[in-house]
């Protein structure tokens, strides 16, 4: 997999935070409803991209024939990359309000890595969610940087069992 990336102390600030190890960053694709398992499908035919796993959203299941993304991981070469239907659901880790980017950084110490940020200027717009209210599974923290790109702190993914075929 990738290679650790180590980032600084913090102290560039004056503050003393522990250093954070992330290992991976992955771009977070984001798809008008209900497209995402069309997008999914379509990576899959154009480029080859293998999918790691899915995370339907669990309120939707019962209410629609096809349920929305919350996140499919895609592999495509040594590269990951997300997918995931665009909603309003206040749970959604990426809602129709986003401008800029999305991005997924996976690290063990969710908590730390999301103290680091703060200190340096981001904004938490969420308490740490986990199991089915995370977007991989895992537990995950939703952050926006001062430039307006949304920042999604979460545990490395776990292959889930309604990987789609």
């Amino acid at each position: 997999m990738a290679e650790e990336v180590q980032t600084g102390t913090g102290s560039e600030n004056g503050s003393k935070v522990a250093p954070v190890a992330f290992s991976v960053v992955k771009p977070w694709l984001v798809v008008e409803a209900p497209k995402a398992s069309d997008a999914v499908q379509f990576y899959k035919a154009a480029f080859g991209a293998e999918e790691v796993s899915r995370v339907n959203h669990s309120k939707r299941k019962a209410e629609q024939e096809i349920p929305l993304v919350r996140s499919a991981e895609l592999k495509l070469g040594s590269f990951f990359f997300v997918v995931s239907d665009l909603t309003d659901d206040s749970s959604a880790p990426v809602k129709s309000a986003v401008t800029g980017s999305v991005f997924c950084l996976e690290t063990e110490d969710v908590e730390a890595a999301v103290a680091k940020a703060v200190v340096a200027g981001a904004v938490s717009e969420s308490e740490i969610a986990e199991g089915e209210d995370a977007c991989c599974g895992g537990r995950v923290a939703r952050l926006k940087d001062p430039y307006g790109n949304v920042w999604l702190i979460c545990t490395p993914s776990k292959k889930c069992d309604d990987v789609a075929a």
